[in-house]
């Protein structure tokens, strides 16, 4: 791991209060209530997390353990007895919540619909027993390929409900990706759907599907279901392919919810590694259901009128957590929408919010960058009153684009929770309280109660205020991950290993650089290691790299990003060619291509540098620091000692 090189140069002054009517209504009301709950959750979080476990969900059975840590194994909630559908559907339909609206979609061409929580359980009921009928058995997994429908949401669900845990692959990825991930996990049945939309296209998905499932690759798949979207033509191979509208016609729509233990595995979800191939990060069932919810009650301060939108994709951890489980577990109306910003209609963000009187928006720091480059009369021309809490998430947000969010979507009456997580943590770490904690634009604030997070030097020792270190929490918490799938080792080594127990405790690592303010205020730095962050979204430099070398004229690759000011970061790569081809603009354009084949558009390169050579370390090593340094048009700093050949760094120098 490379020593931690980020150095927070940003001085944040300003300093913005929650109103004292939004304090008034609030979950958490004052900094002096947040501080009570945070000092009894430190001083005994199973305690902590077993009261609100109690009180929150509906268990068929209570554990006998709340916590047995084996570092770097947890296990929350021991025997209790669960399920996160029952807890996201069922219980709501004994009480008022029955006829009140579930979900709420939006189509990108403007069909939509809405499902009651009792329209939205007997669709997933039904859909359960389609499943069981395909003969998918508890502990089965399922892949889901699917568009932003309401379906996606109710496989996930009906997954959830027999025990079948679910592997969403993003939309977006190519065949490649999504038949690597269907390998990994084993699953036997895929769901998606002929096609969606998306900035005014329809992206082929049963398509890419059928050519991920060719040539034999994948032998546990058995059966595909097919969501009819688009009404695009399709290839339907008999007795494998089936039409989602078909099965589910003709089942029962009664499928009681199947009593999980805590601990069984509720879904894996797989996020690009800084090495090797993509790592599968597997979540439980109690914990997860538990700490989603109390996240999505406390940060979102869920009012029983919210009309909240998370506009994440159901293919990322944020979509597990803050548009299906983390919302429906709460009783909330959670909006689901199919498309993009895109040149037909840059303001369609606005138009849904106006449409529906969203309440609770919250999206990525990317898309913040994206709106503010289309300018202000978009959002201006909509009316945006409804609005009355912002958030963002997938990076850390530039003060500048924080300010233009709070003043121009929130009327400068919105607080806004810059919230600090990742897929492993299963949900929000650090993030204000909006009714409690005053913000700071750039700045994620405090831990949740319950979450005991620290910066640290590489000995593991906590750092002082404002000096940059490694981002580790130091305690256990029920949302988790548990492993990666079929790999434990590498779960232990990539984030427990970094950093040396204290006084015999181990410790997360989060791979992220931060410092701490004297407020206790958290400011997060970025990556340490080569994990590249373009538009929120984790993309390993091993799995672009390897796309680029797969082609026939490519030797050597390395991949690094520099700062865009729309998608945070962008893909730059240093590229190396077999002998008898020559660097062309064309074979730049064919290898950005290649990429987006192998990997999916969101990995697709920015720009491409032809070099002869790679700098690298005696031992093989590309020093991708130094290429970072060169890629954003810096000096290049810190030690080159153990650089094998200085020339190639001049060289690298004359050509950029």
């Amino acid at each position: 791991m490379s020593q931690l090189t980020i150095e927070s140069i940003l001085q944040e002054k300003r300093l913005f209060h929650p109103s004292a009517e939004f304090s008034q209504n609030a979950q958490i009301k004052s900094l002096k209530e947040y501080q009570q709950l945070y000092d009894k959750a430190s001083a005994d979080p199973e305690k902590f997390w077993a009261e609100l476990a109690q009180q929150e969900l509906h268990w068929f059975q209570k554990w006998d353990k709340i916590l047995d840590w084996q570092p770097p194994f947890a296990k929350w909630f021991v025997n209790g007895k669960i399920n996160i559908s029952y807890n996201c559907l069922d219980r709501h339909l004994t009480t008022w919540r029955k006829n009140k609206a579930a979900l709420i979609w939006e189509g990108e061409p403007g069909d939509s619909r809405t499902l009651t929580y009792a329209q939205l359980h007997r669709e997933v009921c039904q859909f359960a027993n389609v499943l069981k009928q395909l003969g998918v058995q508890k502990g089965d997994r399922v892949g889901i390929y699917m568009p932003m429908i309401p379906e996606a949401a109710i496989a996930m669900l009906a997954c959830a409900r027999i025990g079948a845990p679910h592997t969403v692959v993003f939309g977006g990825f190519s065949a490649e990706a999504l038949r690597d991930r269907l390998i990994d996990g084993e699953a036997k049945v895929v769901i998606t759907a002929d096609g969606g939309y998306r900035k005014d296209a329809a992206v082929p998905l049963k398509e890419q599907v059928d050519k991920a499932l060719a040539g034999g690759d994948v032998t546990s798949v058995e059966n595909v279901l097919v969501v009819r979207r688009t009404g695009q033509e399709v290839q339907m191979e008999p007795g494998r392919d089936h039409w989602w509208h078909d099965l589910q016609q003709s089942v029962s729509a009664d499928c009681p919810a199947e009593p999980m233990d805590s601990e069984d595995m509720l879904f894996i979800l797989y996020t690009s590694g800084s090495t090797g191939k993509p790592k599968g990060v597997v979540h439980t069932t109690g914990g997860y259901n538990l700490y989603t919810h109390m996240t999505t009650k406390w940060i979102f301060d869920l009012q029983d009128t919210d009309v909240y939108w998370c506009t994440a994709d159901v293919g990322w951890i944020t979509g597990h957590s803050y548009i299906v489980y983390g919302p429906l577990s709460n009783g909330a109306t959670t909006v689901m929408y199919e498309g993009a910003p895109r040149s037909s209609n840059p303001g369609c963000f606005w138009d849904v919010i106006e449409k529906y009187g969203v309440t609770v928006f919250y999206t990525a720091p990317t898309a913040i960058r994206a709106f503010i480059k289309m300018g202000e009369h978009l959002p201006k021309a909509r009316n945006l009153s409804s609005l009355r809490l912002l958030g963002t998430v997938g990076e850390p947000i530039n003060p500048e684009a924080w300010m233009w969010y709070y003043r121009v979507i929130g009327g400068d009456r919105c607080p806004i929770v810059d919230t600090w997580w990742q897929t492993e943590t299963g949900g929000i770490m650090i993030t204000p309280l909006p009714g409690a904690i005053p913000t700071k634009p750039g700045s994620a604030t405090r831990p949740f109660p319950g979450i005991l997070a620290d910066i640290v030097d590489l000995e593991g020792n906590s750092v002082g205020d404002n000096a940059g270190g490694y981002l580790i929490v130091r305690h256990p918490w029920p949302g988790m991950m548990r492993t990666v799938y079929g790999d434990p080792d590498r779960f232990r080594r990539t984030y427990w290993e970094h950093i040396p127990p204290q006084d015999g405790k181990y410790v997360y690592f989060a791979g992220d650089g931060a410092r701490r303010d004297k407020d206790g205020y958290f400011w997060v730095m970025g990556r340490v290691d080569d994990v590249i962050n373009v538009s929120g979204h984790r993309l390993g430099t091993m799995e672009v790299e390897s796309a680029l070398v797969s082609h026939p004229a490519v030797a050597e690759a390395a991949i690094v990003s520099k700062p865009d000011e729309v998608k945070g970061e962008d893909i730059v790569a240093f590229v190396t060619l077999e002998g008898t081809y020559q660097p062309s603009e064309q074979l730049s354009k064919e290898l950005k291509q290649h990429v987006v084949k192998e990997i999916g558009a969101i990995a697709r390169p920015g720009e491409i540098r032809f070099t002869d050579a790679l700098p690298k370390t005696r031992s093989g090593k590309i020093m991708r620091r130094l290429l970072r340094n060169l890629a954003s048009g810096q000096e290049v700093s810190g030690d080159t000692s153990t650089l094998e050949d200085r020339g190639v760094l001049d060289k690298l120098r004359e050509g950029a």
